[in-house]
């Protein structure tokens, strides 16, 4: 009696946990999107050092392992991320070929800063790879086609569109590299703000010239510096086609 009561128990128990068993659903599906996401928020919020693979599949609840089912390493998990962010680089700003070609390059410059501005912690990544996926190919191509329609041959074309691509992440990289805060990038004028307030420190007697200059070294960080910049840049490169490039050492 006593062993058929122990096992009336046993099966008391085990009921309701088959039970459970029985209701639970199949296990959620996962897809690429779902990982970008999780990668950029742990950017947003944590900088680089936050989106490891360990991170990423905590924040979509699977074991690390099951994130390279969907990238096979790390550095494509990254190159993904940045792929993501030039996939809502809106290409409409600068393809029209009414504006000066000037004004195009410029409205992709800012249109650039604004999505970087955005997500700060992914700066690095555009700099720490090859920018070769489909968005960055693409981005590429339109880019070329502006300076094509300014009067450039493929090669001075492919020499600029490098150029401006190094002058609009270097700025955004330097100005990040500053800012010890997660999320979107503080307002502007804020950053200007403590900047005038750390600039307004150098002793004049040993550095006269920074000193004196020392309200604009603090608007780097600004858009204006930027245009001014990049106006530069644009003027450079029209300049320098009609100019043999220097001879080297080895030449």
């Amino acid at each position: 009696m006593r062993e058929a009561e122990k096992e009336a128990t046993q099966a008391a128990i085990k009921q309701p946990i088959e039970g459970r068993r029985g209701r639970r659903g199949p296990r959620r599906a996962l897809t690429e999107d779902q990982i970008l996401d999780a990668a950029m928020d742990l950017l947003d919020h944590g900088g680089p050092s936050a989106a490891s693979v360990r991170g990423i599949a905590a924040k979509v609840g699977v074991a690390p392992n099951a994130v390279y089912t969907y990238f096979p390493d790390k550095a494509a998990l990254l190159k993904g991320v940045v792929e993501r962010l030039l996939s809502e680089v809106d290409h409409t700003v600068f393809t029209d070929r009414d504006e000066p070609w000037q004004q195009r390059v410029t409205s992709l410059a800012l249109e650039l800063r604004t999505r970087l501005s955005a997500h700060p912690g992914a700066v690095s990544l555009m700099l720490g790879g090859p920018m070769d996926g489909p968005h960055a190919l693409a981005l590429n191509e339109r880019l070329l086609e502006v300076l094509a329609d300014a009067g450039l041959d493929a090669d001075d074309a492919a020499r600029a569109a490098y150029l401006l691509i190094v002058y609009v992440f270097g700025s955004m990289a330097l100005e990040v590299a500053e800012v010890h805060h997660t999320g979107s990038l503080p307002p502007e004028e804020d950053r200007v703000k403590n900047r005038v307030v750390a600039f307004s420190s150098t002793p004049p007697e040993r550095f006269p010239l920074s000193a004196v200059t020392g309200a604009t070294m603090a608007a780097y960080v600004s858009t204006e510096q930027y245009l001014w910049g990049l106006a530069r840049v644009l003027d450079g490169i029209i300049t320098s086609t009609t100019k043999p490039l220097p001879r080297t050492n080895k030449q």
